[in-house]
């Protein structure tokens, strides 16, 4: 299971849900503290901003943060949930959820997983460009960014309500 919220959340989505790894994507230089359940090799910090275009002085996602993403995923045991965040937990980590579940279940439907990550979330918006780097690097055709374009924007919300993922249908 992969569970995602806000940074103001991750403490408690952390103790209820038992999870002992950590997906962080964070804008370099915002204040994060890992809470003690989270060994440091079980998380994994990403340091990028929530843009789709490259702009001056922020960090646009990258292959690399793509790359990093799915090695961490790959790596993680699946024998306790997994928490996906980023700073208001409707970006950034429901993209990154969007295509953990994708590569961990590669036979899976990008659009019913699309469908399924907006019933779950009605605010996810995920970031367009990590979901295009995904697509290549996943070789998914672009069917992930059709099926997430396809989901539309959504609803507008300071910070999205905690949910889970799960890697099955």
């Amino acid at each position: 299971m992969i569970h995602v919220c806000s940074l103001a959340k991750v403490p408690d989505v952390v103790q209820a849900s038992g999870a002992r790894h950590l997906l962080s994507l964070l804008a370099e230089g915002t204040a994060m503290t890992r809470p003690p359940a989270i060994s440091a090799d079980r998380h994994l910090l990403l340091s990028l901003h929530d843009i789709a275009e490259a702009r001056e002085g922020m960090t646009p996602p990258g292959e690399a943060h793509v790359r990093s993403l799915l090695d961490f995923a790959g790596a993680w045991d699946r024998r306790t949930p997994l928490v996906v965040h980023c700073y208001a937990g409707i970006s950034r980590s429901t993209a990154s959820a969007y295509i953990i579940a994708a590569a961990l279940s590669p036979g899976r439907d990008e659009f019913e997983l699309a469908a399924t990550l907006r019933r779950l979330s009605p605010s996810a918006t995920p970031n367009p460009r990590l979901i295009a780097l995904a697509d290549a690097v996943l070789e998914r055709d672009g069917r992930m960014v059709a099926a997430i374009h396809g989901i539309g924007r959504g609803a507008d919300a300071f910070e999205g309500t905690p949910f889970v993922l799960p890697l099955e249908p």
